[in-house]
């Protein structure tokens, strides 16, 4: 699907380019260089849109005729943002947390070019079995999900095994709310 100007895509993430080259989008890769970090007395629920928004605005001053789409996903559990692991034992840790509980992925979207900015963000409520110690640790030491907010990809062996049940998209969890994306994208001028 070609728009009528050049789509830059200002994320590193496999999956969103994944989902967008599925969505038929013609786009070229940009990643933004910004400190995701947040302010903490931020809500959880605002959090992702805001991190669209901080990596937006990193290519605000270089826009010609393109248009730039950001996002980012983050998980909530009991109101608190669970952020990529730093290391295996934090992984481990997430992990554990999220077992036989219901948490929220949340995605923000920020699409804009000189003359207009659009953001909004979609919610997908996850629920996980309880998982055992030999699941949790085999995936952690084989998928490594230290990119990945909560420490999980749905799309990969955890998702495939813990995820019981999912109340939204599908694709939301996987980083992008492609319905809406295409939503927005379609009536982009």
């Amino acid at each position: 699907m070609k728009l009528n100007r050049p789509l830059i895509l200002a994320s590193s993430s496999p999956r969103r380019q994944y989902l967008m080259n599925e969505l038929g989008y013609e786009f070229t890769v940009e990643k933004p260089e910004v400190d995701e970090s947040f302010p903490s007395e931020l809500p959880a629920d605002q959090v992702a849109k805001y991190l669209a928004l901080k990596k937006a605005e990193y290519f605000r001053q270089e826009i010609h005729n393109e248009i730039i789409m950001t996002a980012d996903t983050v998980v909530i559990l009991d109101q608190k943002i669970m952020n990529k692991p730093l290391d295996r034992a934090e992984a481990i840790d997430m992990l554990h947390r999220l077992s036989g509980k219901t948490h929220l992925v949340m995605t923000g979207v920020c699409i804009l070019s000189k003359e207009k900015e659009e953001s909004f963000d979609d919610t997908t409520e996850v629920t996980f079995k309880k998982l055992t110690q030999g699941e949790i640790e085999y995936y952690v030491d084989t998928y490594k999900p230290y990119d990945k907010a909560g420490a999980y990809g749905a799309q990969d062996y955890i998702g495939m095994i813990a995820i019981q049940k999912i109340v939204g998209s599908h694709f939301n969890v996987m980083g992008l709310p492609v319905h809406k994306v295409y939503e927005h994208l379609t009536n982009w001028r």
